[in-house]
């Protein structure tokens, strides 16, 4: 079991939903906090419970997130704990796609990741240590018909991968997250973030019963701190892609 207890973490997206519920299980294990989220209520609220940093942090801005990251560091000590976990759930039928919708979309979930890993991974591999997990999604292994979703949680989980490669020298570990079904209120955080890019709200129901068909925050929380102790490329949080993840295999194969 790796000893916790010394470690420093930044979590993005870290005031709500999979964040919070990684930063409950890190604080548990007596890990040094720093929260980012652009939602500053919630953000104050998960600082104030976990008596972590709080950093108003749009992941997209790469000077607020160098600064973040200057001052978590400051206050905390060297940051080997790394989660770029936020992120939105876009959607737009193909029909009203446009320029600015692809934009916002890749700029969040995919360029919010880039962001996270070039502040964090020189002071890394500077300092020869360090874990990144990237939070991606099931569809990122298997698409769905969300093309502005899937195109960057794919984009993610083969970043993860090449990463993964690339700095397993320099004694840093890297875990691509890929959650199924969770009980959070992403639905609701994307439409308040991005309206532009919300679900159509004759979809909402059934997403929304379907993501709390999934397991809690905190027991996901767990299963990624699971997931790292193992070492694991990709982390999980259910059952539910494997009969996808099979029947994208055997096609693969099939078309060779």
């Amino acid at each position: 079991m790796r000893e916790w207890t010394r470690s420093a973490a930044f979590v993005t997206g870290g005031a709500r939903g999979i964040g919070l519920g990684i930063a409950r299980a890190l604080g548990k294990r007596g890990v040094r906090l720093a929260l980012a989220d652009v939602d500053a209520p919630a953000l104050e609220c998960a600082a104030g419970e976990l008596g972590a940093e709080a950093h108003l942090l749009d992941v997209r801005d790469r000077a607020a997130f160098q600064k973040a990251a200057d001052e978590a560091e400051r206050a905390l000590g060297p940051v080997d704990l790394l989660f770029n976990n936020a992120g939105i759930v876009p959607h737009a039928p193909v029909t009203e796609l446009t320029y600015d919708k692809w934009d916002l979309a890749l700029a969040v979930n995919l360029t919010g990741v880039i962001n996270g890993i070039q502040t964090f991974l020189p002071r890394m591999i500077e300092r020869a240590g360090g874990y990144v997990v990237n939070t991606a999604s099931a569809a990122g292994l298997v698409s769905d018909p969300n093309v502005l979703y899937a195109t960057a949680k794919f984009a993610v989980v083969g970043l993860s991968e090449s990463l993964r490669l690339n700095v397993a020298a320099h004694g840093i570990e890297v875990s691509v997250l890929c959650p199924g079904p969770v009980d959070t209120d992403i639905v609701a955080n994307t439409r308040a973030l991005a309206a532009d890019v919300a679900l159509h709200e004759e979809h909402v129901p059934a997403v929304e019963e379907f993501l709390s068909s999934g397991p809690g925050i905190d027991e996901v929380g767990e299963m990624v701190l699971a997931g790292m102790e193992k070492r694991s490329p990709w982390i999980f949080t259910g059952y539910d892609v494997r009969p996808h993840l099979e029947q994208r295999t055997a096609a693969l194969l099939a078309a060779l």
